[in-house]
Protein backbone atom coordinates (compact mmCIF):
# COMPACT_ATOMS: atom_id res chain seq x y z
CA UNK A 1 0.00 0.00 0.00
CA UNK A 2 1.03 3.45 -1.20
CA UNK A 3 2.46 5.59 1.82
CA UNK A 4 0.75 9.20 2.27
CA UNK A 5 3.44 12.01 0.86
CA UNK A 6 2.68 15.65 1.24
CA UNK A 7 2.66 17.88 -1.81
CA UNK A 8 2.38 21.72 -2.81
CA UNK A 9 0.23 23.00 -4.97
CA UNK A 10 -0.52 26.00 -7.12
CA UNK A 11 -3.30 27.86 -9.42
CA UNK A 12 -2.18 28.90 -12.67
CA UNK A 13 -4.25 32.51 -13.73
CA UNK A 14 -4.64 34.44 -16.84
CA UNK A 15 -4.37 38.03 -15.99
CA UNK A 16 -4.98 40.14 -19.09
CA UNK A 17 -5.01 43.33 -17.42
CA UNK A 18 -2.14 43.48 -14.45
CA UNK A 19 -3.05 46.74 -13.20
CA UNK A 20 -7.02 45.44 -12.16
CA UNK A 21 -5.93 42.24 -10.23
CA UNK A 22 -8.72 40.60 -12.25
CA UNK A 23 -8.05 36.73 -13.27
CA UNK A 24 -9.13 33.57 -14.54
CA UNK A 25 -8.09 29.94 -13.23
CA UNK A 26 -6.00 28.76 -16.64
CA UNK A 27 -4.27 25.97 -15.20
CA UNK A 28 -2.67 24.12 -11.97
CA UNK A 29 0.89 23.09 -10.83
CA UNK A 30 1.71 19.94 -8.39
CA UNK A 31 5.30 18.99 -7.21
CA UNK A 32 5.69 15.73 -4.68
CA UNK A 33 9.40 15.59 -3.66
CA UNK A 34 8.97 12.09 -2.18
CA UNK A 35 7.20 11.01 -5.03
CA UNK A 36 9.73 12.71 -7.81
CA UNK A 37 6.39 14.02 -9.22
CA UNK A 38 5.65 17.90 -11.03
CA UNK A 39 2.72 17.89 -13.37
CA UNK A 40 0.55 20.73 -14.91
CA UNK A 41 -2.58 20.62 -15.99
CA UNK A 42 -3.71 23.66 -18.22
CA UNK A 43 -7.48 24.35 -19.09
CA UNK A 44 -7.58 27.78 -20.73
CA UNK A 45 -11.50 29.16 -21.35
CA UNK A 46 -10.97 30.98 -24.53
CA UNK A 47 -14.98 32.36 -23.88
CA UNK A 48 -14.90 33.25 -20.92
CA UNK A 49 -11.58 35.23 -21.36
CA UNK A 50 -13.03 36.94 -24.64
CA UNK A 51 -15.87 37.52 -22.55
CA UNK A 52 -14.24 39.44 -19.78
CA UNK A 53 -11.47 41.01 -21.63
CA UNK A 54 -12.47 40.67 -25.55
CA UNK A 55 -8.79 42.46 -25.83
CA UNK A 56 -7.26 39.51 -24.13
CA UNK A 57 -4.77 38.05 -26.47
CA UNK A 58 -5.54 34.83 -25.64
CA UNK A 59 -2.68 33.07 -28.35
CA UNK A 60 -0.03 34.31 -25.91
CA UNK A 61 -1.77 32.92 -22.75
CA UNK A 62 -2.15 29.45 -24.21
CA UNK A 63 2.00 29.50 -25.75
CA UNK A 64 2.72 30.80 -21.55
CA UNK A 65 0.17 28.00 -20.46
CA UNK A 66 1.74 25.24 -22.42
CA UNK A 67 5.55 26.65 -21.51
CA UNK A 68 4.23 25.55 -18.27
CA UNK A 69 3.54 22.61 -19.21
CA UNK A 70 6.93 21.98 -21.24
CA UNK A 71 8.87 22.93 -18.28
CA UNK A 72 7.50 20.84 -15.37
CA UNK A 73 7.75 17.53 -17.84
CA UNK A 74 11.67 18.46 -18.31
CA UNK A 75 11.31 19.40 -22.20
CA UNK A 76 14.21 20.23 -23.53
CA UNK A 77 12.42 22.34 -26.36
CA UNK A 78 11.88 24.67 -23.21
CA UNK A 79 14.85 26.39 -22.91
CA UNK A 80 17.34 25.99 -19.77
CA UNK A 81 14.68 25.91 -17.09
CA UNK A 82 13.74 23.34 -17.81
CA UNK A 83 16.69 21.61 -17.53
CA UNK A 84 16.71 22.22 -13.42
CA UNK A 85 15.92 20.07 -10.62
CA UNK A 86 11.97 19.67 -10.35
CA UNK A 87 12.24 21.49 -7.27
CA UNK A 88 14.04 24.64 -8.76
CA UNK A 89 11.72 24.29 -12.04
CA UNK A 90 8.02 24.37 -9.17
CA UNK A 91 9.97 27.52 -7.76
CA UNK A 92 10.47 28.96 -10.77
CA UNK A 93 7.03 28.52 -12.34
CA UNK A 94 5.52 29.58 -8.85
CA UNK A 95 7.39 32.53 -7.98
CA UNK A 96 5.46 36.10 -8.24
CA UNK A 97 5.60 37.42 -11.02
CA UNK A 98 3.50 40.58 -12.68
CA UNK A 99 2.76 39.21 -15.96
CA UNK A 100 0.01 37.47 -17.84
CA UNK A 101 0.10 34.61 -16.33
CA UNK A 102 0.31 34.67 -12.44
CA UNK A 103 0.70 31.61 -10.14
CA UNK A 104 -1.72 31.75 -6.48
CA UNK A 105 0.10 31.43 -3.65
CA UNK A 106 1.39 28.06 -2.57
CA UNK A 107 -1.26 25.43 -0.84
CA UNK A 108 -0.19 21.86 0.47
CA UNK A 109 -1.90 18.45 0.50
CA UNK A 110 -2.00 15.07 1.09
CA UNK A 111 -2.21 12.64 -1.05
CA UNK A 112 -1.38 8.60 -1.50
CA UNK A 113 -0.79 8.37 -4.81
CA UNK A 114 0.02 11.56 -7.64
CA UNK A 115 -2.02 9.75 -10.61
CA UNK A 116 -4.74 11.48 -9.36
CA UNK A 117 -3.72 14.57 -8.00
CA UNK A 118 -3.95 17.15 -11.06
CA UNK A 119 -7.28 15.36 -11.77
CA UNK A 120 -8.77 16.25 -8.41
CA UNK A 121 -7.33 19.89 -8.13
CA UNK A 122 -8.31 20.60 -12.20
CA UNK A 123 -11.93 19.63 -11.21
CA UNK A 124 -11.93 21.53 -8.24
CA UNK A 125 -10.17 24.68 -9.57
CA UNK A 126 -10.37 24.73 -13.86
CA UNK A 127 -13.70 23.16 -14.09
CA UNK A 128 -16.33 24.77 -11.94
Amino acid sequence: MPSPASFDYAILRVVPRVERQEFINAGVVAFCLEKRYLAARIHLDEARLRALWPEADVDLAREHLEAVRRICEGDPAAGAIAKLSQRERFHWITSPRSTIIQPSPIHTGVCDETGGVLDRLASQFLFS
